[in-house]
């Protein structure tokens, strides 16, 4: 009895650790006598004691591989440190489990080989510019060759670029330099402009200066022809009303007394009077029907 019992407890015990459940986003690589035989999906699955035996356990979500920098080796010799960031998952778990010994490993030694051939055909200004470039050009060779061992590389980055201590003290110094050039430039500009606008400004104050003065200028000779008009026609007005008269030689006599008289009132010091004053009454009479016709 107490050994059937063991024997009862024991065939228990086989069942119950041969009961296995894959949990999500794994997949077991289960084998028979020695060979593969098929790969668990997530579930509830049950293996045969001591036939069958879960080779591996695989992940199935996407990984991230961070390896340690690599030295490197430029066009120009230059040699840095570079660490790459590796996104990559498993997409056929039997090819994982028998396609390479360490895949991770693997990996990783091809990232370095490939990182080396990438950047020995690119100058220090090239690479330190270019990781796109170099990004996609090593997602492309690895993804080619991790295809048979069922990985699939998804991203590839460039963490970080390295260079020597006096290479980044003379690209600190380079770009120091351009800075400050650059801030020259922004300042002879500013200069440059501050003094266009004083030019257009003083321009523009001497246009409109001269502007007004000439308007100031017509506007007096306006006022001084309108004025000189109003005077002649007032006495064009006065010798037709003098013609409509038919003022008498007396008259003119008179009239032409006033005139010498305006005369006298001005700062002339001598004022020459004619002999024949008649003869001028005349005279005035002449010019008065002249005007008249």
């Amino acid at each position: 009895m107490i050994a059937f019992l063991v024997l009862i407890i024991l065939i228990i015990w086989l069942v119950a650790m041969n009961i296995k459940i894959v949990p999500q986003a794994h997949a077991y690589v289960v084998e028979r006598l020695g060979a593969f035989y098929q790969v668990w999906d997530v579930g509830l699955h049950f293996a045969i004691p001591i036939i069958d035996k879960v080779s591996k356990k695989i992940v199935m979500k996407e990984l991230v591989a961070d390896f340690p920098p690599q030295p490197v080796i430029t066009k120009d010799n230059v040699t840095m440190q570079i660490d790459t960031v590796i996104y990559l998952q498993v997409t056929d778990p039997k090819l994982y489990t028998y396609g390479v010994e360490n895949p991770m490993r693997a990996i990783e030694n091809l990232t370095a080989t490939t990182l080396r051939n990438i950047i020995g055909e690119l100058e220090l200004d090239q690479t330190l510019t270019s990781r796109d470039i170099i990004n996609s050009k090593m997602r492309l060779i690895l993804d080619e060759a991790t295809d048979p061992w069922g990985i699939k590389i998804n991203r590839v980055e460039l963490k970080n670029i390295m260079p020597p201590a006096e290479i980044q003290d003379s690209m600190e110094k380079q770009m120091k330099a351009e800075r400050e050039r650059r801030e020259k430039i922004l300042q002879a500009e500013g200069e440059k402009r501050s003094a266009v606008l004083v030019a257009e400004g003083k321009k523009e104050s001497a246009i409109l200066a001269a502007e007004a003065d000439k308007e100031a200028k017509i506007k007096v000779a306006e006022g001084e022809a309108e004025a000189i008009r109003i005077v002649q026609e007032a006495r064009a007005l006065a010798i037709k009303m003098m013609n409509e008269a038919n003022p008498t030689e007396k008259v003119l006599t008179l009239k032409s007394f006033e005139t010498f008289e305006k005369v006298a009132d001005g700062k002339a010091t001598k004022i020459i009077v004619p002999s024949d004053i008649q003869n001028m009454a005349g005279t005035i009479t002449a010019l008065a029907e002249t005007l008249k016709k």
